[in-house]
């Protein structure tokens, strides 16, 4: 469990408000909740911001938990509430998290829990949380008995997530949904063109910022706990990046060499593909996206961190409407999938991904696999990878593509973790520390055909 501090009343209190009106927008608008976090962390007043970091958690933790405190809540009601009180709902959500999953003393995690109802506009919402919070601490023991003994409770995963994770991982599964559930670590990527990575932890044990170097990363750096990567050293001038380990596993494996020219499909927000210029300068880059809002993110982290690309906005399923007709060496397809493998990173995923959903998902990846061939060059490589755990996005769409193009074939990876399928490699949440994630290399034969 996290240790909170309380701390002035008022402002625990309205931490606690902006918390649940951030679960609210997530759980009931279909928002990300990286994206409400950060429009409402964006506004607070100065004197609030020392709050950021239980503000994050409580929203966080709330919806990582979600389903579990949805229904512990519904045993607490004794009836539903109203839609138009949804507001009050993810209030106690929050409230519920503290008490089952906090060391929050309970005394102040009701107080302030209740203190934050004055930011709803609802009188009445005060007494309905103090007595929900308080008969769950007096059912307590009851609650976390019947908590342990169901599985859609203690796991925290719908039901369908959870019956897909049963079926492609049966040994596995469970350990997949505690890692799914953990607060993931903080991993960077040095910016080796510039630095190394030694000299860079030597920086951060200066500014006393507790990391390790990350295992089996040539590059990669792990924080003993998060902050705000504002605080750490030489970032804006482009000495360090934030990125996940199994993610700085596709440019190795992609192993672009000098001089070729390389496709970054699907690109944005640009984390791979400035990777792969940092590790091979001299490569010829296109970073393709649909997304023009997304490029924009791209573009700040290239000049961020000095690098060049030749950016396009496209489909990259539809090449068509934005490709010249140059052939690739590499391409590097990361195909928008499910986001299973990203959970702890994500946790909306688990509210907002539905079953039609990802029938869709598994469409696109087989449209971009099609559009994208075409482009690669005799003998060349496409890397398909995905942050997905189940093989209808992953080993099952590599072999159906096997099926209908002729000339395609699977070419062996030796990634450092992880166990290899007979299309490619996975790696589970978890493993090395690392997010999940799955790859498979492809390669044109020489004749094309």
């Amino acid at each position: 469990m996290a240790r909170i501090e309380t701390g002035v009343p008022a402002l625990a209190g309205a931490a606690r408000a902006t918390a649940a009106a951030a679960v609210h927008e997530v759980m009931h608008r279909g928002h990300s909740l990286d994206a409400v976090l950060d429009d409402a962390l964006a506004r607070l007043a100065p004197a609030r911001r020392e709050r950021n970091a239980l503000i994050q958690e409580l929203a966080f933790g709330t919806v990582r938990w979600a389903f579990q405190l949805t229904q512990v809540l519904g045993l607490l009601l004794e009836r539903p509430l109203k839609r138009k009180d949804k507001d009050v709902e993810a209030l106690l959500l929050v409230g519920l998290y503290q008490l089952i999953h906090l060391r929050t003393p309970p005394h102040a995690a009701v107080a302030e829990t209740v203190a934050a109802t004055m930011h709803l506009q609802k009188p009445w919402a005060r007494g309905l949380v103090n007595a929900v919070l308080r008969q769950f601490l007096r059912s307590e023991a009851a609650l976390r008995a019947r908590i342990e003994n169901d599985p859609d409770l203690a796991f925290s995963h719908p039901p369908h997530y959870l019956r897909r994770l049963q079926q492609a991982w049966p040994r596995q599964w469970q350990e997949i949904c505690i890692h799914n559930n953990a607060r993931p670590p903080l991993t960077l990527r040095v910016n080796c063109m510039r630095n190394t990575r030694s000299d860079y932890l030597a920086d951060l044990a200066r500014h006393q910022i507790a990391a390790h170097a990350a295992v089996h990363l040539d590059c990669g750096i792990t924080l003993e706990r998060t902050l705000p990567v504002a605080l750490l050293p030489g970032f804006a001038q482009g000495l360090v990046s934030v990125q996940d380990g199994a993610a700085q596993l596709a440019a190795v494996l992609l192993d672009a060499q000098a001089g070729e020219q390389v496709l970054d499909a699907c690109a944005a927000p640009g984390g791979k593909a400035a990777h792969i210029l940092e590790r091979t300068p001299a490569v010829r880059l296109t970073a393709v996206d649909i997304n023009e809002k997304r490029l924009g993110r791209l573009h700040e982290n290239l000049l961020r961190l000095g690098l060049r690309a030749r950016v396009l906005v496209g489909d990259a399923a539809e090449p068509a409407g934005w490709w010249d007709g140059l052939t690739y060496d590499r391409i590097l397809l990361d195909a928008p999938c499910s986001g299973a493998g990203v959970i702890r990173r994500h946790p909306d995923i688990k509210l907002h991904r539905t079953e039609a959903d990802m029938a869709k998902l598994r469409g696109l990846q087989a449209r971009l696999l099609n559009g994208l061939w075409p482009l690669l060059r005799p003998g060349g490589k496409l890397l398909y990878v995905t942050c997905s755990l189940f093989p209808d996005e992953n080993g099952d769409q590599i072999t159906a593509f096997l099926a209908r193009t002729a000339g395609a074939a699977v070419t062996s990876l030796s990634p450092p973790c992880g166990q290899p399928d007979k299309t490619g490699w996975q790696i589970l949440p978890g493993e090395c520390g690392m997010d999940g994630f799955y790859f498979s290399c492809l390669q044109k034969s020489r004749s094309g055909v």
